[in-house]
């Protein structure tokens, strides 16, 4: 989770949060690499009085600085588009939930298991628990298995939200009369946050995302329980 000392991306919880994450030091490190030899070259010409007469006016300069910049985006380009095209992959989900973003709380249902859905509002302040998250925590979260594929049918009843758990690496848009598709795969137990990222209205900020990964023994009592109530 996000702490106010986090200058870098969350932990990964899931593979298509590591691969974003190891993109992410790629491409900042060949922009590192860029400028520092446009910083170099910039001073050289700011401090130096004397400039070399070919690299104003050669042709063989500017075929160099034409080309390093266009292998540079080839770089970087290819494992984005090779990323862009996991991102979308589905691989046979073995559980489907669909989440409604509503003004303001998310409603999920478990398409898999009968009657089985309910809505997911932020904890209020006055009813949290010591070991609650102000502003993170919601009354009932939504529960998944790890290492199972999941997928993610997303919609909105009213305006367009956004349904963002960073540390999975997903964000995708839920637009009211459309239905979206995104998958993820938790690869360990735990509690992953996340919020609404569209500017929905007056309470954007106040509608919560909370995913308890958990081992497929709880998900199959926790969802006995569900169907009993």
């Amino acid at each position: 989770m996000a702490t106010w000392k986090t200058l870098l991306l969350q932990d990964g919880s899931s593979p298509l949060m590591e691969q974003l994450s190891f993109f992410h030091d790629h491409t900042l490190l060949v922009l590192v690499i860029i400028t520092i030899l446009v910083g170099q070259l910039m001073s050289s010409l700011f401090f130096n009085k004397f400039i070399h007469r070919f690299l104003l006016e050669g042709q063989l300069i500017e075929i160099i600085w034409t080309v390093l910049p266009a292998i540079t985006l080839i770089f970087i380009a290819l494992p984005s588009l090779r990323l862009i095209y996991i991102l979308d992959d589905t691989n046979n989900p073995l559980l489907t939930v669909k989440t409604i973003g509503h003004q303001w709380y998310w409603s999920y249902e478990y398409s898999d298991f009968k009657s089985l859905e309910f809505d997911s509002y932020m904890t209020p302040i006055n009813e949290m628990k010591p070991w609650n998250f102000r502003l993170l925590d919601v009354d009932n979260r939504v529960v998944a298995p790890f290492k199972t594929q999941i997928r993610m049918l997303v919609t909105a009843a009213d305006v367009i939200h956004s349904w963002t758990v960073p540390a999975l690496g997903v964000k995708i848009d839920a637009t009211p009369g459309r239905l979206n598709q995104t998958n993820f795969l938790s690869n360990r137990a735990g509690l992953l946050y996340g919020q609404c990222s569209e500017i929905c209205g007056a309470n954007h900020s106040f509608m919560p995302i909370v995913i308890e990964s958990v081992t497929p023994n709880c998900f199959i009592k926790w969802i006995s329980k569900m169907m009993e109530l």
